[in-house]
């Protein structure tokens, strides 16, 4: 999988081609059940405005892991996220606000576009406040969508820990940092 892109000094864009149709891929964005085999469980009332709450259970994503590094530790149980949908046009684009409960929340927008019998996923996340949240966003949503590639083929996905530590370091190579 290709690696996201810092297309502004607090934004990251990461895009997959993704087994489709796209309605199944709407839900696995929106329906709780669904959405918690890749990232996080929650209800998501899909009106802009509505709240969202996000159950991430990252230990328990992928079997055959490595523990979380020390840094996650404190979130690598049972972590609870807040956020507000800004947009939502079924099944094509999808926005919320992320990390409400830290303050100044970040937002990010899921983009749909079908591509013949697949379809085109543009996850745009911004108003990352540091490059080390930034560092984290990008290894976290390249973990969470080689996660989704894997439920939606129907293979075994790829070790979540493990996999996220060394994308991690990955885009602390890749990233270009501050002047």
């Amino acid at each position: 999988d290709t690696y996201g892109v810092q297309t502004a000094p607090d934004t990251v864009r990461i895009e997959r081609l993704l087994p489709g149709p796209i309605e199944r891929l709407w839900a696995y964005l929106t329906e709780s059940d669904k959405r918690a085999q890749w990232l996080a469980a929650g209800p998501m009332d899909l009106s802009a405005g509505a709240g969202v709450q996000l159950l991430f259970r990252n230990n328990e994503l992928t079997p055959d892991d490595e523990p979380a590094p020390p840094k996650y530790r404190s979130v690598s149980g049972e972590h609870r996220m807040q956020g507000y949908i800004t947009v939502c046009e079924p099944p094509h684009l999808l926005g919320l606000t992320w990390g409400e409960e830290q303050g100044v929340p970040s937002e990010v927008r899921f983009e749909l576009s079908p591509q013949g019998s697949q379809v085109k996923l543009t996850v745009t996340h911004s108003r990352l406040s540091s490059r080390d949240d930034m560092l984290s966003v990008s290894g976290g949503w390249h973990t969470h969508l080689a996660i989704l590639r894997a439920r939606l083929e129907g293979t075994a996905p790829p070790g979540f820990w493990r996999t996220h530590t060394r994308l991690e370091a990955a885009y602390e190579e890749r990233l270009p940092r501050a002047a």
